[in-house]
């Protein structure tokens, strides 16, 4: 217990900036991953260890969404399951600058593990909404759409949000951290991550989820488009 609480000390000031943070990711999932972090140091876990373990668990989940008729207790299965697996991938990088800083590898880990993450839970929504028509309500093979939309809208989301980062100028070492935006923090709670996987708390409701699935697609969505009109704007002011 002496390492894991001289550990969360150190991690307490080795914290990224909250500034485009989410409230869900600032005060839930980041403190439940410096937890993780610290007891995974005092067990001897590394960075890329930590990674695969949110990997087995988050693809548990979205597996078992696909293999198994919803039901409540399934749904209650599956969010604790993402839910646990997304605090472990905020452990990992928490590990990382624990020990002193990550690895190109592990960064790319964390990425390709992330991506893959995102695709697969909606494509194997898309297979439950499939396999089992009849338990979510499902008389048209139009909803089927739905999945693939959502898909097409968090691999974008994803992918351009880590490439605008790459694109734009970094800030001189030693300047100040830019402070984080409360009205930022909580407009961007019904895309993040944490926040959706509560979808799966309904998952026995059929149509109710089915419903809510497609309420948080179309917020993601709406907030691509506004995503990518602020991407392309910032961009657009950096000289090359």
């Amino acid at each position: 217990m002496g390492r894991v609480g001289t550990a969360l000390r150190e991690l307490r000031g080795a914290q990224k900036s909250a500034k485009g943070v989410s409230l869900y990711s600032r005060f839930v999932n980041r403190p439940a991953g410096r937890y993780l972090a610290a007891f995974s140091h005092a067990v001897g876990l590394g960075p890329n260890q930590v990674t695969l373990v949110s990997a087995a668990l988050s693809f548990a989940g979205i597996a078992a969404v696909a293999l198994v008729p919803p039901s409540w207790a399934l749904g209650a299965l599956v969010w604790v399951l993402l839910v646990v697996g997304f605090a472990f991938d905020s452990a990992d990088g928490q590990l990382a600058r624990l020990r002193g800083g990550g690895s190109a590898a592990g960064e790319w880990l964390d990425h390709v593990v992330d991506s893959a993450k995102v695709t697969a839970l909606h494509a194997c929504v898309l297979i439950a909404f499939f396999r089992f028509p009849a338990e979510y309500g499902i008389s048209s093979d139009a909803w089927l759409l739905v999945p693939l939309g959502f898909q097409l809208a968090s691999v974008v989301t994803f992918f351009g949000g880590l490439l605008t980062e790459k694109l734009k100028p970094k800030a001189e070492p030693g300047s100040p951290a830019a402070a984080p935006s409360t009205l930022r923090a909580v407009a961007l709670l019904p895309v993040d991550y944490g926040v959706f996987c509560l979808v799966f708390l309904v998952l026995g409701g059929g149509e109710l989820f089915r419903w809510a699935y497609t309420g948080f697609g179309v917020m993601a969505v709406l907030f691509l488009a506004a995503f990518l009109a602020k991407w392309f704007r910032e961009l657009s002011a950096v000289r090359r």
